[in-house]
Order: structure tokens, then sequence, then C-alpha cells
């Protein structure tokens, strides 16, 4: 039997289809690596030579597997196939000709520290207050600029009279000079300096397109403008160019990626062929059906439906608990009855949620439990740099004879304070048998350290005020005045950068353990919750195995499978999240937020449970947040039957709200008021089966189907940009061409 005869036939289609463009729409768990490993057996089986075959990945894992799974497959010649990243094929290509550009073949490469040390000497030269423009946000706005092939100078021009965009350009030109001085290029260098090398030297271009005569690109839809820039390069001659990918699982806009590029791939390439995978080989159809009426509700995608030959399976779990604690003891629970039981092991179990504050809660219940757990793309909770700083201040308001505390936060934020003082003041504390701080309080006394005495004593005046009000206020009060003091929020909101403000989400999360701490300690204070924290924190004696629970957020996700998935906190203002619903885009975020939960439920290949809180704490407030909109986007036949009445049940908010939650009521509401509005049905339709017509969003296309409902007709319209859409008469008002 061939090696062929084991894929389905739209698998098959697709890796005997070698001659032009291909678009392969890969639904989650379809076996798209599989497809382009037999692609490249077939092109090699036909004749064409392995030299002149490409397959671009993501990461250097993914690329490893390819080409272990490719040597697996063919005898001979896989060695001579080009598997790599992005990256990795750019720097190849730099480091032979990169020398047109002016660059010296030996350029550096530079990492974001190397970045921001050279960010740092550019705000220096122009005289940028950093206190203004923190480097992470001049460099997050000049890698979103390379991301979309913007250059210096075009981001001069854009920028008009518009003073702040005008000195975010001239930083971004003084940044691309030092590189060029320093013969460097940073990560996203690499994918510009390339499509600008290839723009500007066609007989290189020529040379490698000659290679390089059948492209494969996988994960498609995580490419930036960039990326597509220099894969349509390289395809330009022969155009045999096979891309995979799933619109539905584009999920990194935040790291620059652009859905537009596989949702457009056919205008690029009119004559480009469409393969649609859609049988899934990992979940129950009940699992694939919840995913696909969840992401049907799109408007930016293309029209998929996944299927299985797998068991129906079990219905969806969803449970709307009282409160987070007990949110998180259910799921502990259920996990351990799995294990106890032995259905199941813990490795078989993945908790997934939309940032890493959450996970707070599920690494103390687990702890409790003696359950083996690993976190990843995270590190512990209270390991996190952010934790740590904020702890080590307590720790010195506390006792200031924590020396590792002291000396941890005393230039955090920073005053100024260098090591050179730090020894003099140690020095001085261990020649009078005093500690560290104490010989801090003490800095006028110290010889030779001048000016940086001056600036120990806000440090100094700063901890006694806050112990002075120890047993005086409630120690959430007590930690916001610290961040308000020190500036250190302050730093991470001027910071901007995704990074900052998941760290503000981590601090937040930390004022909620102390406030629910407060609520449970008979007699709360500093000392206690330092010391609880401290238990719960010391997780160096958990048993290490592969055996154990997976805690990740849900982009970290992306590619696993489980048997059991847990998808916790779907509400509003948590899943989607608070920033997606209040955006300068809300309607895109919105729909990159249902493809996010659409990858987390894709995940579970035999069980799903979705769990929500009535209430929840947010930054030592209380909040009460409807159930996420996704919940009630899945049909009742595959829900549990005793979750139905649960989803749909409104919140109460037995207490008042916070502030801002209640300035948000009139927007929340506006995801439920569909339910009071009136349609009027039109007698009937000025266009029929066949017609052209606009829509105001998606453009021109053709009327496929119209279907006659009680309430209203339901068109299904082939759109020339947007795709296959269904839409409802009396909202879409079509307008017949």
């Amino acid at each position: 039997m061939s090696i062929y005869d084991t894929l389905n036939p739209e698998q098959k289609e697709a890796v005997l289809h070698t001659e032009g463009p291909l678009l392969i729409l890969a639904g989650a768990g379809s076996g798209k690596t599989r497809v382009l490993i037999h692609r490249i057996a077939w092109l090699m089986e036909q004749g064409v030579s392995p030299w002149n075959i490409m397959a671009i990945t993501f990461t250097n894992k993914a690329a490893g597997e390819m080409r272990q799974r490719v040597n697996n497959l063919v005898a001979q010649g896989a060695d001579s196939v080009w598997v790599a990243t992005f990256h990795s094929t750019c720097v190849r290509i730099l480091r032979r000709y990169i020398g047109h550009l002016g660059f010296d073949t030996t350029f550096s490469i530079y990492d974001t520290d190397d970045q921001k040390a050279v960010m740092k000497d550019v705000c220096k030269r122009l005289n940028i207050d950093t206190k203004i423009y923190k480097e992470r946000y001049l460099m997050s706005v000049i890698s979103r600029a390379k991301d979309e092939l913007i250059s210096p100078l075009e981001m001069e021009l854009a920028a008009g009279i518009d003073w702040q965009k005008k000195r975010l350009a001239e930083a971004y030109k003084e940044y691309q000079a030092q590189l060029r001085r320093n013969n460097a290029l940073d990560f996203d260098d690499l994918i510009v300096k390339t499509v600008e090398l290839f723009q500007n030297c066609p007989e290189i271009l020529e040379a490698y397109q000659e290679r390089f005569r059948y492209l494969m690109v996988d994960e498609y839809q995580d490419t930036n403008t960039a990326q597509f820039k220099l894969i349509s390069l390289l395809a330009g001659k022969y155009r045999n160019l096979c891309v995979v990918g799933d619109d539905d699982q584009s999920i990194y806009k935040f790291r620059g990626a652009n859905i537009y590029n596989i949702l457009n791939f056919e205008q690029v390439f009119p004559d480009a062929r469409v393969i649609k995978l859609e049988q899934n080989y990992r979940s129950t159809q009940n699992i694939l059906n919840t995913a696909n009426e969840v992401i049907r509700n799109n408007y930016g995608r293309k029209e998929k439906r996944l299927w299985t030959e797998n068991e129906e399976g079990n219905p969806i779990a969803f449970r709307l608990l009282p409160n987070a604690f007990e949110e998180a003891e259910l799921i502990i629970g259920d996990i351990s009855h799995h294990v106890r039981n032995r259905e199941a092991d813990y490795q078989d179990h993945a908790i997934l949620y939309r940032t890493n504050a959450q996970s707070r809660l599920f690494e103390e219940k687990l702890i409790m439990a003696g359950i083996p757990y690993k976190l990843i793309g995270g590190v512990n909770f209270y390991a996190r740099r952010e934790i740590k700083d904020i702890l080590a201040y307590l720790k010195t308001v506390d006792n200031g004879r924590d020396e590792v505390a002291v000396r941890r936060v005393i230039n955090v934020p920073k005053r100024g304070i260098g090591a050179t003082t730090l020894n003099r003041v140690g020095d001085y504390a261990g020649a009078y048998g005093i500690g560290f701080y104490e010989a801090l309080v003490r800095a006028d006394e110290i010889p030779g350290l001048g000016r940086s005495g001056g600036k120990i004593r806000p440090f100094t005046e700063l901890i006694e005020a806050l112990r002075g009000k120890l047993g005086k206020t409630s120690l959430v009060d007590l930690t916001k005045e610290l961040l308000e003091a020190t500036g250190y929020s302050k730093e991470l909101e001027a910071e901007g950068t995704e990074e900052a403000k998941g760290r503000l989400e981590n601090i937040d999360e930390l004022i909620s353990k102390i406030a629910a701490y407060e609520e449970s300690a008979k007699e709360p204070t500093l000392s206690g919750f330092l010391e609880e924290v401290a238990l719960v924190a010391d997780i160096d004696s958990l048993e290490e195995s592969s055996n154990y629970v997976i805690l990740m957020t849900l982009h970290s996700a992306k590619g696993l499978e489980f048997p059991y998935i847990y998808m916790a906190g779907m509400e509003e203002g948590i899943f989607p999240s608070y920033m997606s619903l209040n955006g300068e885009n809300p309607e895109e975020d919105l729909e990159e937020e249902r493809r996010l939960c659409y990858v987390g439920i894709t995940r579970a290949k035999r069980e799903l449970m979705l769990t929500a809180a009535r209430q929840r704490m947010i930054r030592g407030q209380t909040m009460y947040n409807a159930v996420s909109r996704f919940i009630r986007e899945i049909p009742d036949e595959y829900l549990e039957k005793g979750n139905r009445r649960e989803r749909t049940a409104d919140n109460p908010s037995p207490q008042k709200p916070a502030a801002w939650a209640q300035s948000k009521e009139s927007f929340r509401a506006k995801a439920y008021e569909q339910k009071s509005i009136t349609v009027n049905k039109a007698s009937g339709l000025e266009y029929t089966v066949g017609d052209r017509v606009r829509h105001i969003k998606f453009g021109d296309g053709t009327v496929l189907e119209i279907t006659e409902g009680k309430k209203d007709y339901e068109v299904k319209v082939d759109f020339d940009t947007a795709g296959v859409k269904r839409l409802f008469a009396s909202f879409a008002k079509l307008k017949k061409l």
C-alpha cells in the first residue's frame, strides 16, 4: 500500500496538487503537518530536486520536528530540503549578500536587551523624556512599523504635523542609524533587510527563485506584512507556493500577525487552488460542534466546519460558581477525581485561562492538594519579577533586617543608587555591626557617599512613613499607597507594552490576594500575610516528573492537545477581555478573542469543562461580571442539561460594583440587547439568488441562497473579499448592483 493511501481525500488532493499557488485551510487537528511531509515526499518522487524545495515554519522546534519526519518518510535526499524558520532563512541569505546594503557580513544580531541599550542612547541623543516615552514603548512602535515595512521616512511623512508622531519617527530614524553604525540588525530587520535586498538586487532574488522553486509555508495565518512580502518575492517566478493555515486560529495580532494575508490570498493569487481540511482526528464531535458554533459568529473568516469519525462524546460541561475560589476548587477536585478513579493521569489535564495573573489561585490549590503541576509560558506567580519586587517592599516595611529584600528594591524603580554606593553602605553596616537598612537610615553619617546619600533618604523616608501606617490602614490601601509613592505602576503604564500590561495584571492579582487574606484572617497583619505567601510559594519540594497538571494561557496552548481541558474565567471583561471590548478596534479585537476561544476549545480531545464565577476579585475589589458571550453562543444541545439555565442566568450584584464597572454597564448591556430588538420582516427582497449585491462592510458579492424564516430572511452571500457569509436581510441592508 502506498504511503499516500493513508491520507483522506482532501489531504491527498493537497499533496498531489504541486503546481501553482495553493491555499490549504487546515482546521484544528486536521493533520496539516502530515500533509506537508507527504507533499515534500511526493515532489521528490516526481523528480523535483530536494535542493529546490523549501518549507518555512515559525519555531526552531517545529522546523526540527518537520525535518525529522521528512527524514523518516524519505529514504534519500531529505537533508537537502531547506526546512527552517523565517529568521534563520533570512540570516543565511544576509550573511552572503548584506554587503549590497552597506553592512558587513559579520553583522551582529541584537536581542531585546541590546535593543533597549541602543534605545536608551537614542533617547539621550534626542533629549527624549523616558518618563513620557519608555524605551520599551519606542521599541514596540518601531517593531510594528517594521512588521508593516514602514521606513523611518515613511513614518515621518505620515506623521504630518502631529508632533508626537514626528518624535516617534525621529527616534526610529536615529535608532536605525545607530544600528547601522554598530553593523547590527535586530530580529525585525532580518526580514526587512532581506526584502530590501531582493527589491534592490533582482539578480540575487532570481537566484533564490531558481533555488526555491517549490515553497511551503506553515502557520500562514501568523505571518505579518513583511513576511508575506518576502514569500511573495520568492514565489514570484514559478508561483509554486503552498501556504497552510487556519484563519480561525489567528491569535497573534499583538505580535504583528496580519490575518488578511490568509483571508485575501486568492486576491493576490487569483488562480489559487483552495483545499479545506475539515476532518479532525483529535476531538469528539460534541467538542467540534461547540467550536464550530462559537466561531461561526465571526464575520472575518473563511467558511468551514470541523467534523470527525471519532465518537460523539460527552456534552460540554459549564459550571457557574459563586466565586473564583470555588471555581479553582471545583477544577482541582475534578482532576483529583479522575486520577483517584484511575480514569486519567495528571498529565492528561490542562487548565487554560486568558491572563497569566489567573494562575495564582490554581497554583495555590494545587500546592495545597499536593498535586504536581507545571506552568507553561510563565513562571510561578510568586516568582515573577513584579510580584517579588512588591513583596520585597512589603518585607522591608515589615522587617528592615531582611537585607536581600532591601537590596532588591532600593533602586526599583531606579533612583540613581549604584553598586559603589551600596557597597559603601554594606561596609559601614559591617564595621558598626548594624543591619543594612539601619545603615541606610544613617546614610548622612557614611563617609564618601556625597550626593548619593540624598538619593537614599527618600527611600528610607517612604519605608518609615509606611511603617507608621501599619495597623492604622488596611494592607490593600498600604500596598496601593506603596505603588503610588514609588511610581512602580505608573512606570509600567508608561511602558505601554503587552508585557507591561501583563505585569500590571499580576500586581492587581496580588492586591486581590491581599484583600482575600484580610477578609479571611481573624487578625490580619503584614507579617501574617507574608508568612502565608512564603508557605504557599514554597514549591521546591514538588516532585519533578513528567506527570503533572499543565497551567497555561490560551495563547500558549496553541498547537497542543490534552484529553481533559478546563477553560476558566469565562466572563465578560475576563474573556473576552476588558481591553478587547474597549480598544481602538473593538470589532476586530472581539473576533480575535473569539478565535482564541476556538483555539482553547479545540485543544480538548475527550472532555471540555468551561467555568465562570458570579463574583471575582480584581485589584482588591469584588466584581460581578456577566457570563461570557462565548458561552451564550453554544447551543443547548451541546451542553450538559443542568448547565443550560446557568449560562443564561443573570449575575446578581448584591453589592454596588466598582465605579469603572458602572461606567461600562451600558457598553456591556449592548451585547445582550439583541433579545429585545424588533425585526420588521420585509414583504420581499429587491434581489434574488445569483444577483450581485453590496454590503457596507464586506463590499460586493454574489447571492448564493435565500432562506425565508418566520421573522426575517437569511441570505447567504459569497463576498469577493470577505468570503461566504450568512446574514439577516433586515440587518445586512444589502443593495442590489
